[in-house]
């Protein structure tokens, strides 16, 4: 049986709309069995997700990240992933895992702006001028196309590199830049948090993305109480990341502060002066969701 391999070039028959559509639609079934594992060695981690959605298929996909890695001119992340029938258990596709992992965890940041921000934001910070970054202008400018978007980073320089590429503009002064923003996207490796719950105004929608270790967060405690906070899965987020972990281990937010995940999603709805806050915590059947999407679109897009 000779397994098909959908490479990164399929990107071209893939939209970022019909994405969150699908995502919305891939909760609207069962909810999924999932399952994680974390393997540590210093700051390299080796994460395993599996998930299975009757109805939808089983997938398994299996992540390295050493951050060291970009000192030698290779990717921090990579890794392999699986999708398999539903019907038969039988292997469907192998997925290029640069190509799902973008597509996913964009793809779940949309979905929550297209529901929590505010319809009419035209001002993005980024926080990161990393992959992930790249990915986020990309999947923010279809869900929001007359935005302007800024591009803050600990290195100017990276931040000026990633600005020139995208048409984007870099700055240096990031209070005055998250208190100008309607949404800000943080995706960096940050183990103490960059974003501070003073500088934020009400109306904003925060995208939290970067932290995926227990010992990692982006925020602090005061932007955590000052917001209404939703997630992606209460499976991969309340226990795994430190985003959520330290808030409610403190006190500054109590469990039924996190309003919803994707699996209520007619409660992910914001006031007008909300500060609204989301946690993309990942997670396999986010993937099972975004490779089902992309094979079906290969073959018939």
């Amino acid at each position: 049986m000779s397994l098909p391999f959908i490479p990164l070039a399929a990107e071209e028959k893939l939209d970022w709309l019909a994405l969150t559509d699908a995502l919305a639609a891939g909760h609207g079934r069962a909810r999924a069995s999932v399952e994680d594992s974390f393997l540590y060695r210093g700051e390299d981690t080796v994460l395993s997700r599996a998930a299975w959605i009757d109805g939808l298929g089983c997938l398994v996909k299996t992540a390295t990240i050493f951050p060291g890695n970009a000192a030698h001119g290779i990717p921090a992340l990579n890794g392999a992933a699986v999708l398999f029938s539903d019907a038969t258990g039988l292997p469907e596709a192998l997925l290029d895992f640069h190509l799902l992992t973008k597509w996913k965890t964009a793809g779940d940041s949309l979905l929550a702006a297209r529901k929590l921000a505010r319809a009419e934001s035209r001002e993005i910070l980024i926080l990161g001028a990393g992959t992930v970054a790249a990915s986020l202008i990309e999947a923010y400018g279809a869900g929001f196309p007359e935005a302007r978007f800024s591009i803050w980073n600990r290195s100017p320089e990276k931040a000026a590199a990633l600005a020139a590429k995208t048409g984007a503009r870099a700055v240096e002064d990031l209070p005055e830049a998250v208190g100008r923003a309607d949404i800000v996207a943080a995706a960096t490796m940050s183990k103490a948090p960059v974003l501070q719950g003073e500088w934020l105004r009400p109306g904003q929608h925060i995208d939290l993305i970067g932290a995926y270790r227990p010992d990692m967060r982006e925020a602090d405690d005061a932007a955590m109480a000052r917001a209404k906070i939703f997630v992606d899965s209460y499976d991969t987020t309340l226990e795994h990341i430190g985003e959520l972990i330290e808030p409610l281990k403190t006190g500054a937010i109590g469990r039924a502060d996190v309003l919803a995940d994707y699996y209520e999603l007619d409660a992910f709805r914001r006031a007008p002066e909300d500060i609204t806050l989301f946690k993309n915590g990942g997670g396999a059947h986010l993937d099972l969701m975004t490779s089902r999407y992309i094979l079906e679109a290969w073959e018939h897009g």
